[in-house]
């Protein structure tokens, strides 16, 4: 019989989703390599392969069968082919616009073990889905809100997230839809470069910020008394000065957050947040000729009387922090870590760390690929971000079992 390949969920899953990859109708300890492929919208192309070698039955099963030498990885990695999917064209990140289209995955395998592939034995094509049937995407225009809300299939009430992406402005929608998938009714919330937003705001008021913790809590199929708040970077930064000066504010989870107002000041009411100051000098050279920006946000805990600090002191929400111990862009570990320890002795427990290490700065939903070197958000020069593929992979699933998690704990 002729090889061909076997996929579990067959046609379609979710995006973050583990898929069972196996090959049948080889010959007895055939050596073959697989090859993925993924097209992103703008066609830029993705690409990871592996070797194998199928068993004396001549199937193949990645579950069971390692990866040998010489590909993108090699261990046994069920998930490898979608994990080390890495840009043809070097720095590009993999990012989904158009959530309600999914990405479309090619895999192809080939005869032996050659620099250049050899024979087509088989492929296959396989959906990678950001909305589950049912979910639905409400595009929201309330007041001053823009943001799009994702709602869980049926008529229920679900605990509410508000997720809030880094800097760079406009409305990110990937991790919210996913998140939508595992219950939760989900905001993805634009705060600045997206339609009448400002496009470049003097500071952030937290009273916009207010306006769409209220309009969650208004909503029917939102289960009070409080949300919840994910956030990246500077949008984890946002989350914790909304948990700090605003009502209603569950359970926070972070991800590689700057506890300081970075580059634009925060406002609420008659209170101001100024930033602190980044000193571009410090960015330290590397082997690889990109700049590590690590060093260049004043310590807003070494300076006296710093007002830069957000006082998370005042907040009354349960904190998660996740951390890439690699994260080139902020100190997240070390903010977590003293942010932590200030609370701690405030007699508070109100915290988590979850460290992890070959982990830089971009922490994304599972399966995306590692983003180690791109743009700077401040400076926008080509930096180091961050990041080890094998242990980002691993860190990527758990961070995101452990989120789900934490929220299911405190909404």
């Amino acid at each position: 019989m002729a090889p061909s390949i076997r996929l579990s969920p067959a046609g379609r899953s979710l995006f973050d989703e583990p898929l069972a990859i196996a090959v049948q109708g080889l010959g007895p300890r055939q050596q073959v390599t697989l090859r993925t492929s993924l097209r992103d919208e703008t066609g830029e192309l993705f690409q990871a392969s592996a070797h194998y070698q199928a068993a004396d039955d001549g199937e193949l099963d990645l579950a069971r069968s390692p990866a040998l030498p010489g590909g993108s990885f090699s261990g046994l990695e069920p998930m490898g082919l979608l994990w080390a999917l890495q840009p043809q064209k070097p720095f590009w990140r993999l990012v989904k616009r158009d959530v309600q289209s999914p990405f479309l995955l090619q895999l192809e395998v080939f005869e032996g073990h050659g620099e250049r592939p050899g024979r087509l034995l088989a492929q296959a094509q396989h959906e990678r889905a950001f909305l589950r049937d049912g979910v639905r995407r409400v595009p929201v225009r309330e007041g001053r809100i823009r943001a799009t809300l994702f709602l869980p299939h049926g008529e229920d009430t679900f605990p509410g997230i508000i997720d809030i992406h880094g800097l760079g402005g406009g409305l990110f929608e990937p991790r919210a839809s996913l998140l939508a998938n595992h219950g939760f009714a989900t905001l993805a919330l634009a705060y600045y470069q997206f339609e009448d937003l400002p496009q470049e705001p003097k500071e952030l008021h937290l009273e916009y910020f207010e306006e769409a913790v209220n309009y969650m809590l208004q909503h029917k199929q939102v289960k009070g008394p409080g949300v919840g708040l994910l956030g990246f970077s500077k949008g984890a930064e946002v989350s914790l000065a909304m948990a700090a000066f605003l009502k209603n504010i569950l359970a926070v989870a972070s991800l590689n957050a700057p506890v300081a107002a970075t580059c634009i000041p925060f406002s609420y009411k008659d209170k101001i947040i100024p930033t602190v100051t980044l000193h571009e000098h410090k960015a330290k050279a590397t082997n690889s000729k990109f700049l590590d920006y690590s060093d260049v946000i004043d310590d807003p805990f070494q300076a006296p009387g710093n007002q830069s600090r957000i006082p998370l002191e005042k907040g009354e929400a349960q904190f998660l922090f996740v951390v890439g111990q690699d994260d080139r862009v902020v100190k997240s570990e070390y903010y977590a870590t003293e942010v932590c320890k200030l609370l701690q002795a405030q007699g508070k427990e109100n915290f988590q760390i979850l460290s992890y290490p070959g982990t830089g700065h971009c922490i994304d939903p599972p399966f995306f690929p590692l983003y180690h070197i791109g743009s700077h958000p401040v400076f926008h020069k080509r930096a180091v971000l961050g990041g080890e593929l094998r242990a980002y992979s691993k860190a990527q699933v758990q961070a995101w079992s452990q989120i789900q998690a934490f929220f299911k704990k405190y909404l």
